[in-house]
């Protein structure tokens, strides 16, 4: 990231902001590939910014730290439920734009303020309490053997999509007692909101997948998190139910295949981590400050019009946190060393903040160690400059993670999968139980 105090006048070479008075874009490949001289130059405008998520999506992006922090802890101001939204109302914003699924309300903790906020956020913290960290452990680890052993024997593999993807998704349909043919499509539904392919449609498969999970656990309740949330007295109801664990698996499996990925670009490009000095652990924070895998996000929704940070909002405008630019602020520069390794804003701030992050910084942890420990000989496969990274406004991930190693031979041999289906055959899949998709190509592993 950009630590410079002089900001340029102008945006970034290619952005088309540049000399035209728009929004900033936080989309395409030219945000994407350096969104650290995007923020230099919205720091121009003062602690927030004009920017635009999408083609007609408008919002104020807050690039400060302490302007960040100040949105975060003052929900009497700002309110996360986004059926405030004055745009999307008012009929500016298509139901059908890629942003909207990650935007729209739904009646889960994130998306409530005040006593209902309350009271599922603590069937969120209550039930994921009781989450054994042994028996995770424990899991993360028979997952990552099952990933390696599908390319171990090549000497070759995407850390990104062999591994760091499909690992999460894995852990938690585990976590959440989904049965393969339920999996199978969370599976598809995570990862097409997040890639924003047919993003309408995944949302919609997700929603139905998730619904399933809630019919089948209040006939068969078992020792899961699914479960737990159900029995916990806060009496969540059938849509509660499916909005919650649309929240945990979605906002669960995106962010902690970022963070695995870029924590192992870290690991295997920078020279701090060659020595024995530094562990994963210092790798994720790193990541979790320079790199967060959620870069811009944590909408919220102005309750009057306020001036805010020098900015003259209005009722209903939405507001997001660049969670990116408020850990690289300059003005933390000087004493970012004197500050806790946690107080970077990854995992937000205030009443909203994550509730599961020691539970990710666990599965980070151990898939990390894990991978490493199996191939000490790891390198990236090709030169840290040419690798690309995601579009879009709130990730920051990379598209490929290309990596060699020595070939290992398996006692296991790797199962025939059937991939997520992309492009045309999305529609196919949708309309059909895979029974050879992702998390049944595991199970059967398993099994062997």
């Amino acid at each position: 990231m950009n630590m410079q105090s002089d900001f340029p006048a102008v945006p970034p070479p290619g952005c088309p902001a540049h000399g035209s008075g728009k929004r900033v874009p936080l989309y395409g490949t030219e945000f994407a590939a350096d969104p650290g001289a995007y923020y230099t130059y919205m720091r121009s405008y003062g602690p927030t910014a004009p920017v635009e998520l999408s083609p007609g999506v408008d919002a104020t992006l807050v690039t400060d730290y302490s302007a960040a922090l100040q949105l975060l802890q003052n929900p009497d101001t700002f309110r996360k439920d986004s059926r405030r939204w004055r745009e999307y109302n008012e009929g500016k914003v298509s139901r059908d734009n890629p942003v909207v699924p990650l935007l729209e309300y739904r009646p889960n903790c994130m998306f409530t303020d005040g006593a209902e906020h309350m009271r599922l956020r603590q069937a969120v913290t209550d039930s994921l309490a009781q989450v054994d960290t042994h028996r995770l452990s424990r899991h993360v680890e028979r997952v990552a053997d099952y990933l390696m052993d599908q390319f171990l024997s090549r000497g070759s593999a995407d850390l990104l999509n062999d591994y760091a993807k499909l690992l999460p998704l894995f852990v938690f349909n585990e976590l959440f007692g989904c049965p393969a043919e339920i999996g199978d499509r969370v599976i598809f539904g995570i990862s097409g909101i997040f890639d924003g392919i047919n993003a309408e449609k995944a949302n919609e498969v997700l929603g139905q997948s998730v619904g399933e999970l809630v019919a089948l656990k209040r006939k068969q309740p078992g020792d899961d998190v699914t479960s737990w949330l159900m029995q916990h007295h806060a009496q969540l109801n059938d849509e509660e139910m499916a909005h919650q664990l649309v929240l945990l698996l979605g906002s669960g499996a995106e962010p902690q295949r970022n963070l695995i990925a870029n924590a192992l670009l870290l690991l295997l490009s920078d020279e701090r981590y060659a020595g024995a000095g530094l562990l994963v652990e210092d790798a994720l924070d790193d990541v979790l400050w320079n790199s967060p895998p959620m870069a811009n996000y944590a909408p919220h929704y102005p309750v009057t019009d306020v001036d805010f940070a020098g900015t003259r909002l209005r009722a209903g405008d939405l507001v997001m946190v660049s969670i990116a630019a408020a850990n690289s602020d300059p003005a933390l520069s000087a004493s970012r060393q004197q500050l806790s390794k946690r107080a970077h804003l990854a995992w937000s701030a205030g009443p909203h903040a994550c509730p599961a992050k020691d539970t990710a910084q666990l599965i980070g942890v151990v898939a990390i160690e894990k991978l490493l420990n199996k191939l000490p000989d790891i390198e990236l496969a090709v030169p840290e400059s040419s690798l690309t990274w995601r579009p879009g406004p709130f990730n920051r991930g990379l598209t490929a993670l290309p990596a060699r190693f020595t070939p290992i031979r398996t006692d296991k041999q790797p199962v025939t999968q059937q991939q997520i289906p992309t492009g045309d055959h999305r529609a196919h899949a949708q309309n059909k139980q895979e029974k050879g998709g992702l998390w049944s190509s595991f199970l059967s592993w398993w099994r062997q």
